[in-house]
């Protein structure tokens, strides 16, 4: 019973990678279309191996059983000799698919050009801490699930996690990097053009590992350059003292946002918060109504979230998500 069933799923896989835009499994960078040209390439020796040997394997069967001269099988000799040209034919595929693969992880840690930008992203359950480093410290900040970077440069990555072993991953614009505690390993990133990419964690690191996601962000130059520009100033909607108030009081043990003297350091820089695309690593989009929901009970959204449940009154969450969503 449990082989019918494996092959309908089998089935019902290839059908769905068949109605897939080929599109969606190309890369937009050159680490991933090194990646991706391998994948393929890999897949196509797969299927040659295969063939190979099945056809060989078929055809020494059939001589076997064939009358040679009406008394008995076949040669057994010719078929030995199909079945050596099969494994010579296989072995030089299978070496040369070894090769590629060395070849491309080779080309893949390759630093002869320079970052442009260095970024320290470190994971956590479930969340991505992300530190913009420059050599200028004035001009060093932080924010958090969201990577913007610049197209046409290599980005470098140090990856580290403050918790248990995470797994970075874009998969339209590199491969996968482990993210190890106590470890700084590094990766390579680069866009060929602008628009978000998808990344999220590939390493089971908890009951929220599925909800651990994270957007790359690809801008022109001039526009990256404008956007960290805006990052360095203190967050808006600073006037009015009360919602500040409110902030510091429930929120700072855990939080900060620069130009406030709030110092938590446990949970996400919230500055300029309320231009984020996404609220806890993916889950909800940040608008008013899904952040005032997140606010009354993290838990609910996001069970085992290192959010604690607040126990805000209405009038604290009304406060606390208009004060947020205004921090552009």
């Amino acid at each position: 019973m449990k082989r019918p069933v494996a092959a309908l799923f089998s089935l019902l896989a290839l059908s769905a990678c068949a109605r897939a835009p080929l599109g969606y499994l190309e890369g937009a960078g050159p680490a991933a279309r090194s990646i991706a040209s391998l994948g393929w390439g890999l897949l196509g020796i797969s299927i040659a191996v295969c063939l190979i040997t099945g056809v060989l394997l078929a055809y020494s069967i059939f001589r076997r059983r064939m009358p040679a001269d009406g008394l008995g099988g076949g040669d057994d000799r010719s078929s030995l000799r199909w079945i050596g040209v099969g494994l010579s034919i296989t072995t030089v595929l299978l070496l040369a698919s070894a090769v590629w693969t060395l070849l491309t992880v080779r080309g893949l840690s390759d630093t002869s050009r320079a970052a442009a930008v260095t970024i320290d992203v470190t994971g956590q359950q479930w969340w991505w801490e992300v530190r913009y480093r420059s050599s200028t410290p004035s001009r060093e900040f932080s924010t958090a699930n969201d990577l913007v970077i610049p197209v046409g440069v290599p980005i470098q990555l140090n990856l580290r996690s403050r918790d248990v072993v995470h797994s970075f991953w874009v998969p339209k614009l590199a491969g996968k990097m482990d993210m190890i505690p106590g470890q700084t390993n590094t990766i390579r990133i680069e866009a060929d053009q602008p628009g978000i990419y998808h990344g999220q964690c590939s390493e089971f690191c908890g009951v929220q590992h599925a909800q651990m996601a994270f957007s790359v962000v690809a801008l022109s130059p001039v526009d990256f350059e404008a956007w960290w520009n805006h990052q360095l100033e203190p967050a808006g909607n600073n006037a009015d003292p009360s919602p500040q108030r409110t902030f510091i009081e429930r929120c700072g043990s855990c939080h900060t946002i620069r130009g406030l003297p709030a110092g938590g350091i446990l949970g996400p820089d919230l500055s300029h918060f309320g231009s984020r695309r996404t609220i806890a690593a993916g889950v909800l989009p940040n608008s008013s109504t899904d952040l005032a929901r997140w606010l009354n009970d993290s838990q609910a959204v996001k069970p085992g979230s290192k959010m604690p449940t607040l126990w805000l009154t209405t009038n604290e969450v009304d406060t606390l998500t208009s004060f947020l969503e205004g921090l552009k």
